[in-house]
C-alpha cells in the first residue's frame, strides 16, 4: 500500500496549486501534469457512477448511475446536472460511435443498444448462439464501425445493478457488426473481462480482468492483445499488474498511455493510475472514493472525467484522449 496521504479538503472550493492529490511517481509523468489545475468535484449524489462518455457537439458529459437505474448529464457551459434517461435498464458502459450516436451496455435487459439521433433506441445485440447475454459491461468502437464489448455478467449476479438471474454464456469479449448483427467472440480467455480500449493506432486491445471478485486465484491485471486484420485477437499477455486493487475502466491518450480507474484498496491507491505504453506506472490521481471509469473530454479533449463511486470529478491534463481514426 502506498504511504501517500490524501491531503485535500474536497469541500473547500479554493485549492492551493499544485494539486496535492496528483502524485508524480516517475519523471515521465511530469509533462502531463498541469500545475495550475485542480481536481473538481462537479457532481455527487450517485450510488454507483459508471460509463462516462463525452458529447463534444453538445458540450456535455453523460454517465450511468447504475443502482438508481438512470443516465445522468452534466452541461459544461452551465454546470447543470440533469437526468438524461430514466429508467435506463441499469445501463453501465457508454460510448459514441463514429456517427455520434450513444451506445450503451444495459444490465437489466442484458443487451447492447444504440440511441439514434431522433431518440429512438435500437437493440444491437441481446443474445449469442441462441442464449441470452450475461450483462454487457463496457464498450468501445473500432474505426471500421465494429463494436467491441465485454460481457462478464455482474448485472445479473445481484438485483442491485440489474436483475438477478442465471448466466447462460461464458464471460466473453464480443466483436459486433452493428449493421448486420453478426457477432463473434473476440476472446473467451478472461475470467471477468471488464474495461477495454484500443491503442491509438488500433493495433492493440487492452482488457482488464476483474475475476478476483469471484475467483481468488484470478490475477489483478490488465491484459493486452494484438489486433490482427482488425477482427481477431492474438498474443495475449499481461500489460500491467494492478497490485492490491483493480482496474475497472480506462482510456488511452494520444501518446498511448493508459489512464485507468483504480479502486478497492483504500486511501493511497483509489483514483486513477497512469501507465506508459510499456506498462510502467508513472503517476496517480488520488480520489476520496473508488473510481470506476474515466473518459477524456472538453473542447480540446484535455479534460479527464472520472466516475467515482458517488461523484464525478474532472481534471485538466497536458495530453488529449485518443480518438477514432
Amino acid at each position: 500500500m502506498s504511504d501517500f496521504k490524501l491531503d485535500r479538503d474536497w469541500d473547500n472550493v479554493t485549492i492551493r496549486y499544485p494539486e496535492p492529490a496528483v502524485e508524480i511517481l516517475d519523471p515521465r509523468f511530469k509533462k502531463y501534469v498541469n500545475t495550475n489545475a485542480c481536481i473538481e468535484r462537479i457532481c455527487t449524489g450517485m450510488r454507483w457512477a459508471e460509463g462516462p462518455a463525452w458529447f463534444g457537439d453538445g458540450r456535455y458529459l453523460l454517465w450511468s448511475d447504475i443502482p438508481n437505474n438512470r443516465q445522468m448529464r452534466w452541461c459544461e457551459e452551465s454546470g447543470e446536472v440533469s437526468v438524461f434517461r430514466s429508467p435506463s435498464n441499469y445501463s453501465n458502459g457508454n460510448t459514441r460511435d463514429r456517427q455520434g450516436r450513444l451506445l450503451s451496455c444495459e444490465h437489466g435487459t442484458r443487451r447492447v443498444t444504440r440511441t439514434e439521433h431522433d431518440g429512438t433506441i435500437t437493440v444491437l445485440m441481446d443474445s449469442y448462439d441462441g442464449k441470452q447475454l450475461n450483462a454487457p459491461n463496457d464498450i468501445v468502437v473500432h474505426p471500421d464501425d465494429h463494436v467491441w464489448y465485454t460481457d462478464p455478467g455482474y448485472g445479473t449476479l445481484l438485483n442491485y445493478e440489474g436483475n438477478k438471474g442465471v448466466l447462460e454464456l461464458p464471460a466473453n469479449v464480443y466483436r459486433l457488426n452493428p449493421e448486420t448483427g453478426e457477432a463473434t467472440v473476440a476472446t473467451g480467455e478472461l475470467d471477468k473481462p471488464n474495461g477495454l480500449c484500443f491503442s491509438p493506432d488500433n493495433s492493440k486491445l487492452y482488457v482488464s480482468d476483474t475475476g478476483i471478485t469471484h475467483n481468488p486465484d484470478c490475477p489483478r491485471v490488465i491484459y493486452v492483445f494484438d489486433v490482427v486484420d482488425n477482427s481477431r485477437l492474438e498474443n495475449k499477455r499481461v500489460f500491467c499488474d494492478m497490485g492490491e486493487g483493480l482496474s475497472d475502466g480506462f482510456r488511452c491518450d494520444i501518446d498511448g498511455n493508459i489512464w485507468t480507474s483504480a479502486g478497492w484498496a483504500g486511501e493511497g491507491y483509489d483514483g486513477v493510475h497512469i501507465f506508459t505504453p510499456e506498462g510502467d506506472l508513472i503517476g496517480k490521481i488520488h480520489l476520496p472514493e473508488i473510481c470506476a471509469n474515466i473518459c477524456f473530454g472538453g473542447v480540446k479533449r484535455n479534460r479527464l472525467f472520472m466516475a467515482g463511486s458517488q461523484s464525478i470529478y474532472s481534471l485538466y491534463v497536458e495530453t488529449q484522449g485518443a480518438t477514432l481514426t
